[in-house]
């Protein structure tokens, strides 16, 4: 079963009769399966990754549409919670995309999206760090996406092999 899901991982896209045929299930358990794991929240959702540089050059649309940054977090851990409330309040602003515990000097890591750096850092001072429990925070802003969520945004290198006649 755990096949299904790294099938679906890798294309959200694929139909359920295509899944049945690479796992060499009966369609209709796949349906099954993929609807169970719908209904209790193991799929949470389906999601395009979207080069958006690639998308800018295409459409003429010059400019950055949006800015991400990874913010580092040290939170004072409170007796019988930790981290997690933190995090849960940190996870319900709309310009945080992820959030994570970690290892390290820092406790969390976020990302954070905004239109632009000011508002990215406008975040950071007057929602982030007045956070009950957060000491200190370190932004760093991405000037490049080469890969994400396991898709790599770089060109494919050209094909330099002579052409070959039978």
């Amino acid at each position: 079963m755990r096949e299904i899901l790294e099938l679906l991982e890798r294309d959200a896209h694929l139909s359920h009769d295509t899944i049945a045929t690479m796992t060499g299930l009966p369609v209709a358990e796949v349906t099954a399966q993929i609807a169970a794991w719908e209904a209790s929240g193991v799929i949470r959702r389906y999601k395009a990754v979207v080069d958006w540089d690639a998308f800018e050059g295409a459409a003429g649309e010059g400019g950055q549409d949006s800015v991400t940054a990874f913010i580092d977090v040290s939170v004072a851990p409170a007796r019988g919670v930790g981290f997690d409330d933190v995090a849960t309040r940190i996870s319900r602003f709309d310009e945080v995309r992820s959030v994570y515990l970690v290892s390290g000097s820092h406790d969390l890591r976020c990302t954070v999206t905004g239109r632009t750096i000011r508002a990215v850092s406008d975040f950071v001072s007057q929602k982030l760090s007045t956070i009950d429990r957060v000491q200190s925070t370190a932004t760093h802003f991405v000037l490049k996406t080469h890969k994400r969520d396991g898709d790599t945004f770089a060109e494919p290198d050209p094909d330099h092999r002579l052409p070959v006649t039978p």
